[in-house]
């Protein structure tokens, strides 16, 4: 006849206590040691193997083997499987160092058309080019252990990262500029706020182009949501284009008022029809200062001359930096503009959708948004 069981002490510090009663309600943990969790909290209230493994679900010999560990190891070491001695690694740390420097390099670069590797391709290269650099132990290479090699360097040769290489050499002494002009607005406008009197004849613009904005027509009618059948609306996957256009837009960063202009191109005529609309817009005595990128046009040769005609100080121009665009306000304006108006836009003509745009700009003047620039703007001298 079978003995009784012992009952096993099974010490744990408040700090073990607090620890496993977090892993065992966790959604996140792993469903074993979750599972050990609540044994070895439930054999802490009623040390019982059969008493715990009916409450749970378990075996008693399971409860039993968790509380084992938990005395011999400690209660959260007991958590995890020990380590097993499996079979000896077939793959040395030569090779698999080998094979993570063959996957840092570009597949192009060891004669392959592809660009980037495969974990198949690179199976396949260890395989043919493995033993030849003295890893035998690659002959027979499958694409799961390459997998699991790359994995556990965290090597993704598959994927592409992108970054913006700063090529602009004065890119900190332009963007100080461009931050100096959000100063001044942020000045400006609390003198403004504490005067009743009228502000200073000055007007700040945050320009640019949005080009390129395809005038789309539906070749078959939309069709409408039906409550209960269809919930969006139903659109021909075919359509037909009818051109672009160009919106040229400014904001005044004082008033949140939009000066626009919708125009087929945005050359250099386009780009001083947009001033002339500026000049008309502002008092003669009023300087308007733009904030504008470095495109052909705001420099051009017909620009400079038509800027040496007007009075001296009535247009300042503060360029943003090479690939310094975010700087810009404006920006900011065309992606809520692109987002709302012209989203799934559909138009029978261009000058259809020229007449929607400037219906959207005056839409957007009725309620003018004042815009604030922030980010480092405390840096700004």
């Amino acid at each position: 006849m079978a003995g009784w069981r012992q009952v096993i002490e099974l010490a744990m510090t408040d700090e073990e206590i607090g620890r496993l009663t977090a892993i065992a309600r966790s959604r996140t943990e792993a469903a074993s040691r979750v599972e050990r969790a609540q044994m070895l909290l439930a054999y802490h209230q009623k040390p019982s193997f059969f008493g715990v493994g009916q409450e749970l679900g378990q075996h008693h010999q399971t409860v039993q083997r968790c509380v084992e560990r938990a005395v011999a190891f400690g209660p959260l070491a007991a958590l995890d499987d020990r380590p097993r001695p499996g079979k000896e690694p077939t793959i040395t740390p030569e090779a698999k160092a080998w094979l993570v420097s063959v996957a840092c390099d570009k597949a192009k670069e060891h004669g392959y058309p592809h660009e980037l590797w495969t974990t198949r391709l690179l199976a396949r290269h260890a395989r043919e080019h493995g033993p030849a650099a003295g890893h035998e132990c690659l002959a027979n290479l499958v694409q799961g252990t390459v997998c699991k090699i790359l994995g556990q360097e965290d090597i993704k040769p598959h994927k592409v990262r992108y970054y913006l290489e700063r090529r602009d050499p004065d890119f900190e002494p332009k963007m100080a500029e461009v931050l100096c002009v959000y100063r001044e607005v942020q000045v400006l406008k609390k003198a403004a706020a504490k005067s009743k009197k009228s502000r200073t004849p000055v007007a700040i613009i945050s320009y640019d182009e949005k080009p390129g904005i395809q005038a789309i027509a539906t070749t078959a009618p939309d069709l409408p949501p039906v409550p209960g059948t269809y919930a969006t609306f139903s659109r021909d996957y075919e359509y037909k284009r009818q051109g672009t256009l160009s919106l040229l837009a400014g904001i005044d960063l004082l008033t949140g008022k939009v000066h626009a202009l919708v125009r087929d191109r945005h050359r250099s005529r386009e780009f001083i029809e947009f001033l002339k609309l500026l000049d008309a817009a502002y008092p003669a005595h009023t300087a308007i200062k733009l904030i504008l990128d470095n495109h052909s046009a705001h420099i051009s040769r017909e620009t400079k001359t038509w800027l040496a005609d007007r009075p001296a100080g009535r247009f300042e121009f503060t360029f943003t930096p090479k690939h310094g665009s975010w700087l810009n306000l404006v920006e900011g304006f065309f992606s809520k503009f692109a987002r709302s108006v012209l989203r799934h836009i559909r138009v029978a003509s261009k000058q259809e959708l020229k007449e929607r745009i400037m219906a959207g700009i005056d839409d957007v003047n009725r309620y003018p948004v004042i815009h604030t620039w922030s980010y480092k703007l405390a840096e700004a001298a």
